[in-house]
């Protein structure tokens, strides 16, 4: 994890569920993102704070620093047990922390016998509110320049309890409050790494089930693929 989420309310609609009552120094769309399949290197709306207020960009779903680019493929993920000391992520954790707005996830379960057979799972909160994935970023903190190299990382964690049997790892996910102050330009490291360690929303308040394998593909869009399918593979 995380491989595929989606984003497709209206920012305004995440601005309201985060209860921001700073400035919102970017401009609001006001359309749905609409989005129920986004991909790594796709663009994605993300959140963060700069010291006036709030911006929000379009990054892609991937980085990597400088030094390894063109010997591995971006990095889509940070795990949080790593993330605040690895040398590929300890600089984007000090200056990069940014939220990416969802409203679930997908993970693939393995058929035991056949690897190859897979099956799709849709994860949202149970009470349907959107998710606010803990994120690091390379970005141009004005908003003025699309830069080579931007991307952001959704740092990720151990599952437990029941949502092992989907897939041992989750995103980190905070709850308004909390991904508000993982957004502060002043917040300590040591706080930031508190809060994604040991302050997310924990898995008993997510729900999943299987969904239709169409989901699997890029190029499909739609509402329906975050439906309920009544004919699961496994």
């Amino acid at each position: 994890m995380c491989g595929r989420f989606t984003q497709y309310r209206t920012a305004v609609e995440y601005l309201d569920a985060l209860r921001y009552d700073k400035p919102i120094e970017s401009g609001i769309d006001p359309e749905p993102i609409g989005r129920f399949n986004v991909t790594p290197r796709s663009k994605v709306m993300i959140f963060y704070e700069t010291d006036t207020g709030l911006r929000m960009a379009r990054l892609p779903w991937g980085y990597q620093p400088f030094w390894a680019m063109g010997k591995r493929p971006p990095a889509i993920n940070a795990r949080v047990e790593t993330a605040a000391t690895s040398r590929f992520f300890r600089d984007i954790w000090a200056t990069g922390r940014t939220l990416v707005a969802a409203d679930g996830w997908f993970e693939w379960v393995k058929d035991a016998t056949d690897p190859k057979k897979k099956q799709p799972y849709y994860i949202r909160r149970k009470d349907g509110a959107p998710l606010w994935f803990a994120a690091l970023a390379q970005l141009d903190r004005t908003g003025l320049t699309d830069r080579n190299g931007d991307g952001f990382v959704i740092i990720t964690a151990d599952s437990d309890q029941g949502m092992l049997d989907i897939h041992d790892r989750r995103p980190v996910v905070f709850e308004a409050d909390r991904a508000r102050e993982w957004i502060e330009p002043d917040l300590s490291l040591e706080r930031a790494e508190e809060l994604a360690r040991d302050l997310a929303l924990p898995v008993d308040a997510f729900e999943w089930f299987a969904v239709d394998k169409a989901v699997g593909n890029v190029r499909n869009e739609g509402r329906h693929l975050i439906e309920p399918t009544s004919s699961p593979l496994l």
